[in-house]
């Protein structure tokens, strides 16, 4: 069974066994389940903390300095990076418009959220003072930005690692194998968690909907309603239109020259699996260079996650309003920048887009156990949504959710 089924699987356990020990919560064989499956949900958020900051780290500094070959066609670097940064934009701009707009899980109160509510910032911080936090954020101590969870300090240290790699070219050669060897072991120690994650959830659901009023569930209906909505008009509007604009190519032609890397894609879930045949098709059917080819689809593939990002940015929102809290403007500005990096930081590989989850509601103090919430939902967004896009339209599949 796929691990998609088993998560599936075990929210649905987790919900209904959590409606079962809701009925009568005096029960001492209730206060006792719930207490273990607090305990298991506990050990299964504190282990994605724990590989979050090494698999990020890795993940930036190594995709960085792979992108040596950009030194010898910089204008077609230069282009590609524009594009995504630029698409990747407008998907999170859509997304937090739908947010805002919508307010999706407003007026449901999580309770058994705010002990983790510690380090919300101060919503009506100006904006000299926020542009000096967040300025002073970006450049820290990388030991203590590790073990303090401040992602930004993070990225940014990752991001000076790999230029400085780039510019070493082979002198650091073998450190940038190290960082790859290390980067393969954090999404080892990943994949052993995420065999856990079915427990994990279903333990985390089993106490949220024991202690919490139903209604939770009701307010997916609307999340998921905007997630669905804001892909498919970024897949349907924004980008056939951004296709034409910039060369004049009608989105059936692409479909026809990429189809057999989407139909990849759906049975995947993963662009790294399908950037082999995504080259093929870029090559064979529609004729571009191998030598851009060759450069493009593999920065792509880490760059190019419109859908990423828009989900990322739109489920921190929902969690707010989960919890009762008010974003402001450059709250909301800074969950846009980190699910952008987040985005980009995302191993190509189903499940780890919930690490980078993780990163985005820390960036403004949200709760990391909304994941029991969101992850269900993530990966039948992941399997069916952007995929099906992708299908009608020939989108890319680098605009992917957060597999």
């Amino acid at each position: 069974m796929s691990l998609n089924s088993q998560i599936l699987i075990g929210a649905l356990t987790g919900v209904a066994l959590g409606l079962v020990l809701g009925i009568d919560l005096l029960s001492g064989v209730s206060n006792t389940v719930i207490y273990l499956a607090d305990l298991l949900g506990s050990v299964f958020i504190n282990m994605l903390k724990m590989v979050m900051m090494p698999l990020v780290f890795t993940s930036i500094t190594v995709g960085i300095a792979n992108l040596s070959v950009g030194n010898q066609i910089h204008k077609v670097w230069m282009s590609t990076l524009m594009y995504s940064l630029s698409t990747m934009s407008l998907s999170v701009l859509v997304g937090i418009t739908a947010s805002n707009l919508f307010e999706p899980g407003k007026g449901i109160d999580i309770k058994m959220f705010h002990d983790a509510l510690g380090n919300v910032q101060n919503p009506n911080v100006n904006f000299a003072e926020f542009v000096a936090k967040f300025v002073s954020s970006l450049f820290m101590n990388p030991i203590a930005a590790m073990s303090q969870g401040h992602v930004m300090g993070i990225i940014v240290f990752a991001i000076l690692v790999g230029v400085a790699l780039v510019v070493g070219g082979q002198r650091y050669r073998a450190t940038l194998s190290l960082f790859q060897e290390f980067f393969d072991l954090s999404l080892l120690i990943l994949d052993w968690i995420m065999r856990l994650a079915p427990f994990g959830i279903a333990a985390l659901l089993t106490k949220l909907i024991a202690t919490q009023n139903i209604d939770v569930l009701t307010s997916l209906i609307g999340f998921v309603s905007i997630i669905m909505g804001t892909l498919v008009f970024h897949g349907l509007i924004v980008l056939p239109l951004v296709l034409y604009l910039v060369t004049q190519m009608t989105p059936w032609t692409l479909f026809r020259g990429a189809k057999e890397a989407l139909i990849t894609a759906l049975a995947t879930s993963s662009s790294a699996a399908t950037m082999p045949v995504t080259m093929r098709c870029t090559e064979q059917n529609l004729k571009v260079s191998p030598s851009v080819t060759g450069f493009v689809i593999p920065l792509g593939s880490h760059l190019n996650m419109d859908g990423t990002a828009l989900y990322e940015a739109a489920a921190a929102l929902f969690v707010a309003n989960l919890t009762g809290i008010e974003l402001s403007i450059l709250q909301q500005l800074t969950v846009c920048l980190t699910a952008m990096v987040a985005a980009i930081g995302a191993p190509g590989l189903p499940s780890a887009g919930m690490v980078t989850m993780i990163m985005v509601l820390q960036s403004v103090g949200l709760p990391v156990e909304a994941i029991a919430i969101l992850l269900p939902v993530d990966r039948i967004l992941a399997l069916h949504i952007v995929n099906i896009v992708a299908l009608l339209l020939g989108i890319p599949t680098t605009t992917r959710t957060a597999s």
